[in-house]
């Protein structure tokens, strides 16, 4: 996998592309432009273009006709403590996989294409005075990990929409079991307490609409124990961007 190109002067990205040819996000086949799927990668990557829940991003069935409120049976059966939010892709085929690399495959170059992807889709979201800030990782997975990828997702929205972004807004308590092949009941339990506003940034955010980025929404519980930290902090309306959204099959 070559460099990531974005920044570089045009004369060096030329050099460059001699020695690393653009090649498909998923699957390293050469394509015409960085950044880009392949024509098969693009047929198995669903975005989510069309009707989709205001609040938690999830797909629907049907026409998008501009409705203004348009909510999944899901978020009209349990009140969100976010109020509004988008995803860019669904989590399953190829955008499984470019989210478990970003995650899990050490791929940080995959931020830059796929929070260009979610910085699309959040628009609607941007607002005056609006601060970003991902949902944190505890310190000892940082460690592992070596980055944040909401982090990196959450910086290139901030810099597409020139709006604040605070990677340490958002502080993890205490630290969490992954939440892999856990009931509903269970996610919302374990994540529960686990995210607290950090008390450096309480002062600012009072009243200010706050945009919390993740990579991936299943059942919501990571967001909402965001969103309930944000809330008792005082700050303004929560809103909730990922780059991926679970769907059930």
């Amino acid at each position: 996998m070559g460099p990531s190109l974005n920044y570089l002067p045009a004369a060096i990205k030329g050099a460059l592309r001699l020695v690393y040819p653009p090649q498909c996000l998923s699957c390293s086949v050469g394509v015409d432009q960085d950044g880009a799927l392949c024509p098969e990668c693009w047929r198995d990557c669903e975005f989510i273009t069309g009707c989709a829940c205001h609040i938690c991003g999830v797909p629907l069935p049907g026409e998008d006709e501009g409705e203004a409120d348009l909510r999944c049976d899901d978020c009209l059966s349990a009140a969100r403590p976010w109020e509004q939010g988008r995803a860019a892709i669904t989590y399953r085929g190829v955008g499984r996989s470019l989210v478990l690399a970003l995650k899990h495959g050490d791929r940080p170059d995959l931020a830059a294409p796929l929070g260009q992807w979610l910085a699309r889709v959040v628009t609607p979201l941007i607002r005056p005075g609006l601060i970003v800030a991902p949902v944190p990782l505890h310190p000892r997975r940082l460690l592992l990990r070596k980055y944040n990828q909401a982090g990196l997702l959450s910086a290139q929205l901030a810099r597409r929409h020139s709006v604040q972004n605070c990677p340490g807004l958002l502080v993890r308590s205490r630290p969490t079991v992954a939440q892999d092949h856990r009931t509903a009941e269970e996610r919302f339990e374990n994540l529960r307490g686990a995210l607290a506003v950090s008390a450096r940034y309480r002062d600012q955010i009072a009243g200010r609409p706050i945009l919390v980025v993740d990579d991936v929404m299943a059942s919501g519980a990571t967001m909402s124990a965001a969103a309930e930290a944000l809330r008792d902090a005082a700050s303004g309306p929560v809103l909730a961007a990922v780059l991926a959204r679970a769907v059930k099959e």
